[in-house]
């Protein structure tokens, strides 16, 4: 069985691609985040046509989740039970569903933007509610996973420069503590091994060339519990998902298990 997770910044835009890389890539499940449509824009039908099944949580412009899978779509569970709202707003960013023998939740993480904004707050606050909220699925003896872009880099080794990041989000002790507490509910973090270079990274700003001279980051991230890791039997970052014209600026996170 092979699950992976995917923020493609816009399913609009990178339709083509995520089409195609379906075909090619013989993924069962897929967990993707920044949709950043509605769920009346989502292209299900198009999905459908390939054999996915697709469950959707999104409201607009910004955000978005979904669960896509051609080998079982149940209990569907959209948002995140006890999650806070932002300037009075619920956002879509969590999904969960059972595919086949595994239970799957996708999750877009809020940035935090800087650390003296409220969105800060608000990300440590949705980070607490989502290692509450696992507890019931990390402990139910299936195999189960929370995948996404977590917007946080678990050490320094998962960002091109340590030093380029200090003061800034993504990489602050109260966030990292967040993923250990996450940790601490029966999740472990599965490693991608890396294709090229030392390091497995998973996010590249568009700018400055930062694809080019693999400046990135790893922030999208694979937890399961020990049904999960223990059927692992190979991880990875589909580095050429984000190569090329009309790419996201973050790659496919692969994981193939032995179920």
């Amino acid at each position: 069985m092979r699950i992976a997770t995917w923020n493609v910044n816009s399913i609009t835009a990178r339709l083509p691609r995520l089409l195609a890389w379906l075909e090619s890539s013989g993924t069962d499940v897929l967990c993707l985040q920044e949709t950043k449509c509605t769920e009346e824009q989502f292209p299900a039908a198009e999905l459908r046509e390939l054999g996915y099944e697709s469950a959707v949580n999104a409201s607009g412009r910004w955000n978005g989740v979904a669960v896509i899978s051609r080998v079982g779509l149940d209990d569907i569970v959209r948002g995140l039970p006890g999650a806070p709202d932002y300037e009075g707003v619920q956002e879509p960013r969590a999904i969960s569903a059972t595919c086949g023998p595994a239970r799957v939740w996708s999750v877009y993480v809020p940035n935090g933007r800087e650390v003296a904004h409220d969105h800060y707050g608000y990300k440590l606050r949705w980070l607490e509610a989502l290692s509450v909220a696992v507890t019931e699925d990390a402990t139910a003896g299936r195999p189960f996973a929370v995948l996404g872009d977590f917007n946080i880099a678990p050490t320094d080794d998962d960002v091109w420069d340590p030093s380029f990041f200090d003061g800034m989000t993504h990489v602050t002790p109260p966030e990292r503590a967040a993923l250990e507490a996450l940790r601490k509910r029966g999740l472990a973090d599965v490693v991608p091994r890396p294709l090229k270079y030392e390091h497995a990274f998973t996010y590249w700003d568009y700018r400055q060339l930062c694809f080019p001279k693999n400046r990135g980051m790893r922030i999208d991230l694979v937890y399961g519990n020990e049904p999960f890791t223990t059927a692992v039997k190979d991880s990875f970052v589909d580095r050429e998902e984000r190569k090329g014209k009309g790419a996201s600026d973050h790659a496919p996170v692969v994981v193939d298990l032995d179920m």
